[in-house]
């Protein structure tokens, strides 16, 4: 494994949590970020959330030892959150999944990742793959969301 997939890997995370900002942004009503419509499960903001949670806990806090300590419930209950409040989570979040990944090395990143999160064990790079497919279909679910509820 090259140091280039590593690098791929930041670019591509920086790249879709900068389209989640921009998706956030675009709201014209902020309101409608957490507005739900029959057939539409999720929030964008309540999505935005569970993005955060999602990388700040198995980046953040399980590869570059942040602390955090995810709050899985409350990423799909809390309501209401200023959209500034997001976009500032977004922007915490791009430095901490660089910083995290810095951590990684051409030596480590075929290793087990240390977390049991599917049914079996995987590597770090498997796991990172999974992670960026994860936020970038939630990102497609956010864009479709706000393209359907915040209409002029």
């Amino acid at each position: 494994m090259s140091a280039s997939l590593i690098i791929t890997l930041k670019t591509l995370f920086e790249r879709d949590l900068n389209k989640l900002k921009a998706e956030i942004e675009s709201y014209q009503d902020e309101r409608n970020i957490w507005r739900t419509e029959k057939g539409i499960a999720n929030s964008a903001g309540n999505l935005c959330l569970h993005l955060i949670g999602n990388l700040n806990s198995y980046i953040g806090a399980e590869i570059g030892k942040t602390g955090y300590v995810r709050n899985r419930a409350g990423e799909f209950a809390l309501k209401d959150i200023p959209r500034t409040e997001l976009i500032k989570q977004i922007d915490d979040s791009i430095g901490v999944v660089s910083e995290a990944l810095d951590r990684l090395t051409e030596k480590n990143i075929d290793d087990e990742y240390p977390m049991l999160v599917f049914e079996k064990k995987t590597t770090y790079v498997f796991f990172l793959v999974h992670l960026t497919t994860h936020l970038a279909y939630h990102l497609g679910q956010i864009n479709y969301h706000r393209r359907l509820i915040d209409v002029a």
